[in-house]
C-alpha cells in the first residue's frame, strides 16, 4: 500500500513538472534579475495591482523576465530593457474560462484566440467533446497542433463521455477507460471532463467509475455534469470522485453542491445564462465565493465580441453587487487552485506567468491591454497578430458521409392507432429560454394520411437528428416548441454531443433540403425555405468548425441568424438552441438518431402516446 501511495505521490509531482515545463536556467534567471544582476525584459511601471491572493489593491511595478513574473514589491528599483509606464491602470492576473468547448464557438482554437484574449482570457480549460465523439484520439491530436499556436493557453479536460449516451445514439467515435487514462497522461491535460451524472447513477459501469479513478490518482480534478441532481442523488454523484458541476441553473442546485463539497462553475453562455440568477443569490445570502469560479461553456463569437468572455461574467456579477476583487478571484485563482495550476497562473505574484491585463475601471473590465506569458497580445480590444489558421489535413474535412440522402418521407412519424383519427397525441420538446435544459410538454397535432404532421399554429415544428457518419443511415423524429417557425426549416451538423445533422421545421421537403445541404458542405448551418436555401456556413473541420477568420464566420452567422429570423424563428441564438435540443444528458428530454430519449431515465420513449 505504501509502495501504490509513493507511486501515486510520484506520479502527481511528474504530471505538475509537464505543467510547469520550469528549468533550472529559467529559475536562475528569476532570482538574479530579482537581485539586480541581470536586467529584467520589462518593467511596467505605475499599476494598481489586484492582488487576488492577500485581496489587496496597491500602486506598484511589475517586473517580468520572459515567461514569468520577477517582482512586484513596491518602491524597488531593478534594470529592465523596456519600461512601459502604465499609466496607474488597473493590473488584474489573465482570466480563466473554467470550461468550454471552442468547437461551439464554429471557429478553430486559432481564430477563437483571436477573440477571446483581447477580452481579457488568457487560459481556457477545454474539453474537446466535440471533436471526440466525431474523430476520436486521432481528432484530439489534430487540435492539439492548433494550440502550439495559438497566443494564449488551452488545457485539455479530457472527454469521458464518447459517446455520451451508449446505446442510444450513433457517434463517429468511442473512448474508453484505457483510452482515456493514456490521455490524462498528456502534459496538455488538467481534468477528467465532465461526467454525466446517469454514468454513477443508472448505469454504474465499472468504465465510468475507472476513469475517474484515472484522474484522481493522477492528480487531477474529474469535472461533472449533474444538471436536475440533488439530494442522496447528488450525494451519490459526489461520493463518486466528482469535484465540480457548471449545470447549476438554480439557487437551490448551487447550493446543494456546495454542501456536498463540490465547486460550482457558474456559466454564462449564449443559450446558458446562469450568472444573474445565481450570483444574485450569492450576493442576497453572503454566500462564500472560495467554491466558486466562472465559465462560458458554449458560446458563440458574435456573443463574444458584443459582450466580452469570463470578463463578461464578472462585470454583469459586479453590477449584480459582487464585491469586484470577489468576482476577479473568481476567474483567475479560484479556478487556478481548483485545477492545481495556482503555481502557474490565476495571479500576479512572483514566479507565476506573466499572464496581465491592464484597464481602467475595474468595475467594468474593458482590457487596454493584455499580455500573455511576458508578452503584450492584444491592445484596444484587438490583437497585436492576427494568429493564422493552420490548413487541416483533409481527412478532418471528410467526416460528414450520409449513408442515403434524405427525402420527405425520411421525416414521416406514423400516427399509430390514431392514423385513421385528424390528431394525435404526442410529447413536444419545449424550449426554455436562455437554458439548455428544456421541458416535456404535450400537444394534439394533426394526422393526415395516417403520419403526425407540424403544427405551427400552435408553435409546434418538428426535431429530426439524420446519422451522419454513414454507419446505418438512421432518423429520429420529433417534435419541438419554442422556435416559433412558420414556415420553411434550418439543420446544423453540431448536435450535442452525437453531433449528427439535427433539423428543426415545418416543412418535410425543406428539412430534407437543409440536411441535404449540410451534408454537401461537408458539414455546416443551413436555412431553407420553399427549396430555396436562404443561408448556409460550411464548418468542415469535423463537420464543426470553420477554417475562415473570426470576422468572417460572425457575418455568416449573423446572416443565418436573418435567415432564421424570417422563417418566425424569434429564439436569440437558434442554431445554438437548435444544437443542444437534441441532447441526451440535459432533462427533461433528448432526441438522437435512434428517437426521444427521456434523460434522467436514460432510455428511448415514444413521441406518439397512447
Amino acid at each position: 500500500m505504501h509502495r501504490k501511495n509513493r507511486a501515486v505521490r510520484q506520479s502527481i509531482i511528474k504530471i505538475r513538472r509537464e505543467h510547469s515545463m520550469r528549468t533550472l536556467e529559467e529559475l536562475k534567471e528569476l532570482v538574479a534579475c530579482g537581485k539586480g544582476e541581470i536586467p529584467c525584459d520589462w518593467k511596467l511601471a505605475n499599476v494598481q495591482l489586484v492582488n487576488v491572493y492577500s485581496r489587496e489593491i496597491y500602486p506598484t511595478d511589475i517586473y517580468v523576465k520572459g515567461k514569468r513574473i520577477v517582482s512586484i514589491e513596491p518602491g524597488i528599483h531593478l534594470e529592465a530593457r523596456q519600461v512601459k509606464d502604465c499609466g496607474n491602470l488597473y493590473a488584474i492576473p489573465g482570466m480563466i474560462d473554467s470550461h468550454m468547448h471552442f468547437e461551439s464557438t464554429m471557429l478553430s482554437p486559432e481564430a477563437l484566440a483571436d477573440v477571446v484574449v483581447p477580452k481579457g482570457t488568457t487560459t481556457m480549460m477545454a474539453d474537446l467533446m466535440e471533436i471526440a465523439n466525431v474523430a476520436g484520439e486521432a481528432g484530439l491530436k489534430e487540435m492539439l497542433k492548433s494550440l502550439e499556436r495559438m497566443p494564449c493557453r488551452m488545457l485539455i479536460e479530457v472527454s469521458s463521455r464518447v459517446p455520451t449516451a451508449p446505446g442510444l445514439e450513433t457517434t463517429g467515435a468511442v473512448l474508453g477507460a484505457a483510452e482515456v487514462d493514456a490521455l490524462l497522461g498528456w502534459k496538455e491535460s488538467v481534468s477528467l471532463g465532465e461526467m454525466d451524472s446517469s454514468k454513477i447513477l443508472l448505469s454504474r459501469e465499472d468504465e465510468y467509475l475507472e476513469k475517474i479513478c484515472s484522474a484522481l490518482n493522477r492528480g487531477k480534478p474529474a469535472n461533472g455534469h449533474a444538471i436536475g441532481r440533488l439530494g442522496q442523488e447528488l450525494n451519490i454523484y459526489a461520493s463518486s470522485g466528482i469535484s465540480d458541476d457548471h449545470e447549476c441553473v438554480t439557487e437551490e442546485e448551487m447550493v446543494q453542491r456546495l454542501r456536498v463539497g463540490m465547486k460550482v462553475f457558474i456559466r454564462e453562455g449564449s443559450t446558458e445564462r446562469n450568472v444573474e440568477g445565481l450570483v444574485r443569490a450569492v450576493v442576497e445570502h453572503g454566500l462564500d465565493t472560495e467554491n466558486l469560479m466562472f465559465c462560458t461553456d458554449d458560446k458563440h463569437i458574435g456573443d463574444i465580441r458584443r459582450e466580452g468572455h469570463i470578463n463578461y461574467n464578472v462585470n454583469k456579477s459586479i453590477a449584480l453587487g459582487l464585491e469586484p476583487m470577489e468576482a476577479i478571484r473568481m476567474a483567475t485563482i479560484h479556478a487556478a487552485k481548483h485545477f492545481r495550476m495556482e503555481e502557474e497562473i490565476g495571479s500576479i505574484t512572483p514566479g507565476r506567468m506573466a499572464d496581465i491585463i491592464l484597464a481602467r475601471d475595474i468595475r467594468d473590465i474593458q482590457p487596454e491591454e493584455v499580455w500573455f506569458e511576458g508578452r503584450p497580445a492584444a491592445v484596444g480590444g484587438a490583437m497585436l497578430e492576427e494568429t493564422k489558421v493552420r490548413v487541416y489535413p483533409g481527412w478532418i474535412k471528410d467526416t460528414v458521409k450520409l449513408k442515403t440522402p434524405v427525402t420527405a418521407g425520411s421525416f414521416a412519424v406514423p400516427a399509430g392507432r390514431h392514423g385513421g383519427g385528424a390528431a394525435a397525441p404526442v410529447r413536444v420538446i419545449r424550449l426554455v429560454k436562455d437554458q439548455i435544459i428544456n421541458q416535456e410538454d404535450r400537444a394534439e397535432l394533426p394526422v393526415k394520411d395516417g403520419f403526425v404532421l407540424a403544427d405551427p399554429s400552435q408553435d409546434v415544428a418538428k426535431l429530426s437528428v439524420v446519422e451522419r457518419y454513414g454507419k446505418n443511415g438512421n432518423v429520429g423524429t420529433g417534435f419541438v416548441r419554442g422556435f416559433h417557425l412558420e414556415r420553411g426549416a434550418m439543420a446544423y451538423s453540431m448536435s450535442h454531443d452525437h453531433h449528427n445533422i439535427v433539423t428543426a421545421g415545418v416543412d418535410d421537403g425543406d428539412m430534407a433540403a437543409a440536411v441535404n445541404e449540410v451534408a454537401r458542405l461537408r458539414g455546416g448551418l443551413a436555412v431553407v425555405c420553399g427549396g430555396r436555401v436562404l443561408a448556409s456556413m460550411e464548418l468542415p473541420i469535423g463537420g464543426l468548425m470553420s477554417e475562415e477568420g473570426p470576422r468572417e464566420v460572425e457575418e455568416r452567422l449573423d446572416g443565418l441568424n436573418r435567415a432564421a429570423a424570417s422563417l418566425g424563428c424569434d429564439t436569440s441564438a437558434p442554431f445554438m438552441a437548435l444544437s443542444f435540443i437534441s441532447l441526451p444528458t440535459v432533462p427533461e428530454l433528448g432526441l438522437t438518431d435512434m428517437g426521444l430519449v427521456d434523460v434522467l431515465e436514460h432510455k428511448l420513449i415514444p413521441v406518439v402516446l397512447e
